[in-house]
């Protein structure tokens, strides 16, 4: 054999040797954690290879996919419409994961949509659905208070329907709930004089009941001075019959006196009304006192005066014995 044959012999088995070590190292591969491997064979699936390194038939099998077994995240947005026609805007997360590792489960996920957008549409409109069925039996109104209602009706709906597709939702959260600007104006002016006819109201309490105390005290107060000046009526009607009894007696006293020394009881009832009239001429502020000269009116308030004056024991005295 010449040189030339052991040189074309060398280069034959090196390109062997290469050839081989080439389809050695395409038969292994390495699949990464939180992920599986799909093999089909000439298009059809084959079977599914777990993280870490595997061997495949060189030019015959090959790596269709690779599905994610860690939680996933989308962020949906979407707009309904509520029964009084106004429109809703959503914003929503959804988490999921495939529901178990079983290859006939990842089969499905592979196979169940020809691709990640087709997957992402299919979602949305499963959720945008649900909720738009829950929204539309509602009033825009009561659609801020039942978020959490939404939330477990459109959970329940996409539960069922993701579990056809190979997945199970883990949660699902509206982040975002707003509506058209008119509509939340509107809300808001609702809001307003809602507060306003809360507060007139509040107000409208706290004027009466500071009214209704004014006038409790009020009657408080006029019960009180009326008690008062009931009071004071019946301390003035006794002390004025004191003063009577008291003058009466005096008076009687001094006409006994006048009548025991050999006087006139008339000059008591004479002395008094002098007295009157000095007392009435000192006080007076410039008033002028008019008195009848009248010999026969004189005579006349004398024997009234006189007649006052007379005590018992006179009237007694004077009586006609039997």
């Amino acid at each position: 054999m010449t040189t030339l044959d052991s040189i074309v012999n060398l280069v034959g088995y090196a390109f062997l040797a290469i050839v081989l070590l080439a389809l050695l190292f395409s038969s292994f591969k390495v699949v990464n954690q939180a992920t599986v491997a799909v093999v089909t064979l000439f298009g059809k699936y084959r079977r599914v290879l777990r993280p870490g390194l595997n061997v495949l038939i060189p030019f015959f099998e090959r790596i269709n996919r690779i599905v994610p077994i860690q939680n996933r995240t989308k962020q949906l947005q979407f707009k309904t419409i509520t029964s009084d026609q106004a429109v809703v805007y959503f914003t929503a997360t959804v988490i999921f994961t495939v529901s178990d590792h079983e290859p006939e489960t990842v089969k499905t996920v592979a196979f169940k949509f020809i691709d990640e957008k087709s997957f992402d549409i299919a979602l949305l409109s499963a959720v945008e659905a649900s909720v738009r069925e829950f929204v539309a039996t509602r009033k825009q109104s009561e659609v801020l208070g039942l978020r959490g209602e939404i939330v477990n009706h459109a959970k329940s709906t996409l539960d069922e329907q993701l579990s056809g597709w190979g997945y199970t939702v883990i949660d699902l959260q509206i982040t975002e709930l707003a509506f058209d600007k008119e509509v939340t104006d509107s809300m808001a002016r609702i809001v307003a004089a809602t507060n306003q006819k809360i507060a007139a109201e509040a107000e409208g309490q706290a004027l009466l009941i500071t009214r209704t105390k004014a006038a409790e005290a009020e009657g408080a107060a006029i019960r009180i001075s009326a008690e008062n000046e009931a009071t004071a009526a019946r301390l003035r009607g006794e002390g004025l019959a004191m003063f009577r009894k008291a003058l009466a007696e005096g008076f009687g006293e001094s006409a006994e006196l006048l009548e025991k020394h050999g006087l006139d009881p008339a000059l008591l009832a004479f002395s008094m009304w002098t007295e009157t009239i000095r007392d009435a001429a000192r006080e007076g502020a410039g008033n002028t006192i008019f008195i009848d000269g009248n010999i026969q009116t004189g005579d006349d308030a004398m024997r009234r005066l006189q007649a006052m004056t007379v005590t018992e024991k006179a009237k007694s005295a004077r009586k006609p014995k039997a």
